[in-house]
């Protein structure tokens, strides 16, 4: 029987956390808003020494001077941008602890609507900059004997669903290239994780409607098990930590399987236009009725 009441064991291991990130430097991608900008928030709030990076520069500077820290343009597709990023941050903060790799978009609808340029732009940011971010976060860092690189993935990465194919596709590339990099690097110090977010309250899910099967989360959910990465290295931790069951997905049954998704499919076929116009023009994607859907009675 435990003499310590659940606030007294919530507040300890809020302090085991705090612990574990006070003084690191974290570099965050795609931190100009949404969720990157909450993880720097909570990392600063946390006593880390904090820099972000983002494509859009006066973005970027904005959520920089809110915070009070250093904000850089960043283009994650890039690998020179990536290595002026990473120098810059060093010389400006120090030597850099922690990557986390946060940047990424999330087109919706129908597969055959999507032009080539999106589907390379989505590859691009959500899984070559990754990939880019890692290589270069893990050169400096192995050069150091130690370091940790945190790649934002989704549940989507185990959830393939009707409407999300492309960001499918991407996410889950960013769980397994993170589980076998952190296979190869860990014997040198450095550790590689993949945080997996439910849908989270940003720009991202603008337009949706969601329903009982997709769960969303405000981002200092997603922000809290960041943190609690930094501070204690997991391989793979869900977005709330209760939807960990995704893992187990993919050995479902394939009628089950196809039960979960034709009851969440729907959500990402057929955004509202008008709602998510924003967005959609933000990341390049025209969103409108679908040249490819079937007319209502067929």
């Amino acid at each position: 029987m435990s003499f310590f009441s659940r606030a007294d064991r919530a507040d300890a291991r809020l302090a085991r956390i705090r612990a574990g990130v006070a003084g690191k430097v974290v570099a965050i991608t795609g931190g100009a808003r949404g969720i990157g900008f909450e993880i720097a928030t909570e990392l600063l709030d946390a006593g880390a020494r904090v820099a972000i990076g983002d494509i859009d520069a006066s973005a970027v500077a904005k959520a920089a001077a809110d915070l009070g820290i250093e904000g850089l343009e960043l283009d994650v597709t890039s690998s020179k941008s990536f290595e002026e990023f990473f120098d810059e941050v060093s010389e400006l903060v120090g030597p850099v602890d922690v990557l986390i790799n946060n940047a990424g978009i999330m087109p919706v609808g129908p597969f055959l609507d999507y032009q080539e340029s999106l589907i390379r732009s989505t590859l691009e940011i959500d899984l070559l900059g990754v990939i880019l971010g890692s290589r270069t976060a893990a050169s400096h860092m192995v050069a150091r004997g130690h370091g940790q690189i945190i790649n934002i993935a989704s549940v989507a990465g185990r959830l393939p669903t009707p409407g999300l194919t492309v960001y499918n596709a991407a996410k889950a590339g960013v769980i397994e290239f993170s589980e076998a990099l952190d296979a190869e690097l860990s014997a040198q110090g450095v550790r590689v994780s993949s945080i997996l977010p439910t849908f989270t309250n940003t720009g991202l899910i603008e337009g949706l409607t969601t329903n009982s099967m997709v769960t969303v989360v405000e981002t200092q959910v997603v922000a809290q098990q960041v943190l609690a990465s930094v501070a204690k290295v997991r391989v793979r931790v869900a977005a709330p930590r209760s939807m960990g069951w995704v893992n187990v997905y993919p050995i479902l049954p394939q009628a089950l399987k196809r039960s979960i998704t034709n009851k969440s499919g729907a959500i990402f076929l057929n955004p509202d236009p008008d709602t998510r116009s924003a967005y959609s023009n933000r990341i390049g994607q025209s969103v409108g009725r679908s040249r490819y859907a079937r007319p209502r009675g067929d």
